[in-house]
């Protein structure tokens, strides 16, 4: 029997996780580079020009003053928990294979079992809006014995 391919296809283990996204400071940094991929630009008039204010975490454009937080604008936004806690359930979430209890998600990150919710809703709306604009096209495997097309 063939494997399937999908089954198999290569994660990223915890290690790698937390080498990559295991302090604040790499969260903010990959948050800016997925955020801001060519750089900084300012959302109220495109200028490529920051400051970054430390005393508020928030950067300011040097053309037209407009001060903007790295997290206005997603789903990190009015958030009091750290950017790691984020990253962390982010990755809980989407390595599940059947997913994941709100209640176990709040005991991994150390948050209650509330909050637990409120991320993993937020998780879930932010994937089904991005899933939203990507229509399913041609050949579409549920599983191993059940296929359909979709014609358009």
């Amino acid at each position: 029997m063939a494997k399937n391919s999908i089954q198999f296809q290569k994660g990223l283990s915890l290690t790698n996780f937390l080498a990559q996204y295991g302090d604040e400071e790499k969260c903010y940094q990959a948050l800016f580079t997925f955020r801001w991929p060519r750089g900084f630009v300012c959302p109220r008039c495109g200028h490529a020009g920051h400051c970054q204010i430390a005393s508020r975490k928030v950067l300011q454009c040097n053309y037209c003053h407009t001060q903007t937080s790295l997290t206005a604008g997603t789903i990190f936004a009015s958030t009091k928990l750290p950017l790691t806690v984020w990253f962390l359930a982010i990755y809980l979430v989407t390595q599940a294979k059947v997913g994941i209890y709100s209640l176990h998600l709040g005991r991994t990150l150390g948050v209650s079992a509330n909050t637990a919710l409120r991320i993993k809703h937020k998780l879930q709306q932010a994937m089904k809006e991005r899933d939203d604009t990507q229509p399913l096209k041609e050949l579409v495997v549920i599983d191993s014995n059940f296929r359909f097309k979709i014609s358009r």
